[in-house]
């Protein structure tokens, strides 16, 4: 009975936080709800007995693919008012793929039908040789190897995507230029300095990365009127 109320209490609040993720405004918000459902998911898995599945459901998507979604799009500064404002351009697109997806949907639940065994199944004991951990490898690196192969791609494509919207052009960025640093010559970027005895530095002459001429001239010694040592003890 307990375990019967804890499955319809976490099943509700899955398909809320799931709904609110695609519902909610603000891509924050639906991030914190993906958390949420991910976390009801694993409690379901936990009541079905597949504690494997609860925890690496905990573990990589909630401490790691979430966060990471969560980073994204807070470090992405998407202006969404800008993308609001093509709506009615691709509505005509989203709403053919929608009708494509539905219809789908459709075929995929009306072809469905229980197995004759499967109340047979539900009530068979579980193999004692095996650990439930061992029993989910044998059937994901064997008989479902190829639907596996095909979540890592989709999964790729999504990081490609991902990385093609971060490096978005932006002109305010600084950029590097290595054939103009490899071009520069040491006269262009160092200045020889004569330092006269008593003016704090005992050495013959050093060399310091040219700057401009400061305004302010009053760090030289007193007395003494070399602008290369103004530069140099300005710097």
């Amino acid at each position: 009975m307990i375990a019967t109320i804890a499955f319809y209490v976490f099943a509700a609040v899955m398909l809320a936080s799931a709904a609110a993720v695609v519902s909610s405004r603000n891509p924050v918000h639906s991030v914190l709800f993906l958390i949420l459902a991910f976390f009801n998911a694993a409690a379901l898995f936990l009541l079905a007995g597949a504690e494997f599945l609860a925890m690496i459901l905990v573990i990589v998507y909630v401490g790691a693919v979430a966060v990471l979604f969560l980073f994204v799009v807070m470090m992405l500064d998407v202006n969404f008012d800008q993308l609001r404002g093509g709506l009615q351009r691709y509505a005509p697109v989203g709403a053919a793929v929608g009708a494509v997806l539905l219809a789908e949907l459709v075929l995929v639940i009306g072809g469905w039908r229980f197995a004759p065994d499967v109340a047979a199944l539900r009530l068979a004991p579980r193999p004692e040789q095996i650990s439930n951990t061992a029993a989910i490898g044998d059937l994901l690196y064997t008989r479902y190897i190829f639907l596996f192969q095909i979540a890592g791609l989709v999964l790729l494509v999504a990081m490609i995507g991902a990385i093609v919207l971060t490096h978005r052009e932006r002109h305010e960025a600084r950029r590097q230029d290595i054939r103009i640093q490899n071009a520069r010559t040491p006269a262009e970027t160092l200045a020889l300095v004569r330092v006269p005895l008593g003016a704090g530095i005992s050495t013959l002459g050093i060399y310091h990365p040219v700057v401009a001429e400061p305004e302010d001239t009053e760090l030289a010694p007193p007395g003494f009127d070399n602008p290369d040592l103004h530069t140099h003890e300005a710097h």
